[in-house]
């Protein structure tokens, strides 16, 4: 028989069952969690402040350009979804840097990833706003 020390004895807890708010509480909980990452991204991050300012104008600028509902839910979308690609590459930079602030080939490879995810939301966000844009001044909104 093996000896076995009290820790390895134990079955660790599941992250999932740790304990906490559930149900309402929770809810609520996450939605001041959310808040704060929110509000940390707006003061630290200038990228979040300029697509925020630029989505407070091209969100209503859809109510104009949109002819269809699906349609102003896809320039909607596209707005949100840069704001959540650059909340996202926030994110992956914030925990980078907190792991070690030394080069790294890896610690580059991740941060240009999300940049490039927040590329990537950027090229679908312009070509949907051009395109309906150009529809639009072209008589067809």
């Amino acid at each position: 028989m093996s000896k076995h020390t009290p820790d390895s004895t134990k079955d660790p807890e599941p992250a999932m069952n740790k304990p906490g708010k559930t149900g309402i509480a929770r809810i609520i909980a996450a939605g001041g969690y959310s808040a704060k990452g929110l509000k940390a991204a707006w003061l630290h991050e200038e990228a979040f402040r300029v697509e925020t300012c630029l989505a407070v104008v091209f969100v209503p600028l859809s109510f104009v350009i949109a002819d269809t509902l699906a349609h102003q839910l896809l320039l909607i979308g596209s707005c949100f979804l840069v704001l959540i690609t650059e909340l996202i590459n926030s994110a992956i930079e914030a925990i980078v840097d907190r792991v070690s602030t030394e080069l790294h080939p890896l610690s580059g490879q991740a941060k240009d990833i999300g940049s490039s995810v927040v590329f990537l939301a950027m090229a679908l966000f312009l070509i949907c706003w051009c395109l309906s844009c150009w529809d639009y001044l072209q008589g067809g909104g």
